[in-house]
């Protein structure tokens, strides 16, 4: 995997159970705000899922709204609302976790005091032929 996929896992390993995440503030947290997208790409590629102190517990990261991932990639949505009730996360309804109540906050590298979401670092450069196995 390259650099921004490493980066996705060593936050994601960090999302304590019970807590979610969405795809969008880990992006923030690694300081690339708009790249939510292409962090689900990284998760779809996870080498290590699972709840184990060194896996990458992928099933903690959902939509914005709370939804969960439809296509998730380790058995579809039953199976990441079945991981994420067994650590007590909490639902608002069939498909949505409660945010209100299980959103992980993280340490966030950003400046808000303008309440802009603005790095204080730059960007990393992403080598997207690296991040998708295509380099030789």
């Amino acid at each position: 995997m390259g650099e921004f996929s490493d980066k996705v896992f060593d936050i994601v390993r960090q999302i304590p159970s019970g807590k979610v995440a969405t795809y969008g503030l880990v992006a923030q947290l690694m300081g690339r705000p708009q790249s939510g997208r292409y962090v689900g790409f990284a998760l779809r590629n996870n080498p290590a899922p699972g709840q184990d102190k060194d896996d990458i517990p992928c099933h903690r990261v959902v939509f914005k709204d709370g939804s969960l991932c439809k296509g998730f990639a380790f058995g579809g949505p039953d199976a990441q609302r079945r991981l994420l009730e067994a650590e007590g996360v909490t639902f608002a309804d069939d498909s949505h976790v409660d945010l209100e109540a299980c959103l992980w906050k993280g340490e966030c590298s950003f400046s808000t005091e303008s309440g802009l979401n603005v790095p204080d670092e730059p960007s990393i450069p992403i080598d997207w032929a690296a991040e998708l196995g295509e380099d030789n």
